[in-house]
């Protein structure tokens, strides 16, 4: 691409940010020295599939408790996970904890700068090590979230659909991205995608590279990115056993591997294509299936699952599991898939 058409977008577009740049609270001020690393690699991190309005309050808390890689790198797993509770994807809590601990142990405490080296760490792919680097190290890195990937999209009217099309995104994201300012365009694309070239009924007339959209031109920037037609999402069935004793609930921690891993949880079976029942009950009780559903979507299946509930004398504590006291549920650290199934109980608010 002609270097003048990367300026006729980058020059604009960064005379945007530095009037309507949001404010948050792991940013610099456009054109300000670059934040604090380890502020924008949490942000970064919790940004991934979640909504900034709901990260806030995870990233104050996080920052308040661990406010650099050593208090991190030195915290509890099981309390960094119960913090995490309700930004799921919690494999990336895991990788936030092995990556505190490499950059403490490894680097000084101190993030990598470059690109590449960022890439070695923990939990650091593509996007990651790109935004780290841009953000706050000033580097020159392409940095592509989904809401670049619109705009992008947009600017080029992109006519393939993704994911096919996410390495020409990329190129083109690459071709426009100047060589200085970088963490900045990368911040002002994001800002672009969240605030006027929105998924639906983008504010074209507001926007600052309206001049150089193809498909605003085309008069249907709704229309891109063009995806491709998903297939149905499985559904798969659990049973989740409520076992209550003097004022308590059983709680068991589930595997450090795999979805939820390391998480506290009600106890439940494998989640199997078919509803399975009380077989896997985690004590012999008098159980009593509730009729209401409790149905979760994650992003590759749909999770239908049942209540049991049966009420014992409580005694010692079963094999690798906990009784936690009802009164406090709000304090386990549930993920919201089980904290589903306690409000189904009537016991959080």
């Amino acid at each position: 691409m002609p270097d003048n058409v990367s300026r006729d977008i980058a020059d604009p577009l960064l005379a945007w940010y530095d009037a309507h740049a949001r404010v948050l609270p792991w940013r610099a001020q456009p054109g300000a020295p670059p934040p604090d690393a380890y502020r924008v690699w949490l942000s970064e991190v919790m940004l991934q599939q979640t909504q900034v309005a709901a990260v806030i309050p995870y990233f104050e808390k996080f920052t308040r408790q661990w406010p650099d890689f050593a208090s991190l790198a030195a915290a509890d797993d099981a309390e960094v996970m119960s913090a995490w509770a309700g930004l799921g994807y919690y494999a990336r809590a895991r990788n936030l904890l092995a990556a505190a601990r490499a950059v403490a142990g490894d680097h000084g405490g101190r993030l990598p700068r470059s690109e590449a080296a960022l890439r070695q760490l923990p939990g650091f792919g593509p996007y990651t090590a790109a935004a780290v680097a841009a953000i706050a190290f000033g580097a020159r890195a392409v940095v592509v979230d989904g809401n670049v990937e619109r705009v992008v999209a947009r600017l080029f009217a992109l006519a393939d659909p993704l994911p096919a099309v996410k390495p020409q995104v990329r190129a083109l994201a690459d071709s426009i991205t100047p060589d200085v300012r970088a963490g900045d365009f990368a911040q002002a694309m994001m800002d672009l995608g969240a605030t006027i070239c929105t998924p639906r009924n983008p504010k074209c007339l507001l926007c600052p590279l309206a001049d150089s959209c193809a498909a605003r031109e085309m008069g249907t920037p709704d229309a891109f990115p063009v995806k491709a037609k998903k297939g149905a999402r499985p559904v798969r069935h659990a049973t989740f056993f409520w076992l209550e004793g003097d004022g308590a609930v059983l709680l068991v921690r589930r595997p450090p591997r795999g979805l939820l891993g390391g998480m506290r949880a009600l106890p439940t079976g494998p989640w199997t294509d078919s509803p399975p029942g009380l077989k896997d009950a985690p004590v012999v009780a008098d159980w009593t299936l509730r009729n209401a559903p409790i149905r979760h979507v994650f992003t590759h299946f749909e999770l239908n699952a049942v209540l049991a509930t049966a009420t014992v004398a409580r005694h010692n504590d079963p094999v690798e599991s906990e009784w936690w006291p009802i009164e406090r549920l709000d304090e386990a650290g549930l993920p919201r898939l089980f904290a589903k199934a306690v409000e189904a109980m009537g016991r959080m608010a």
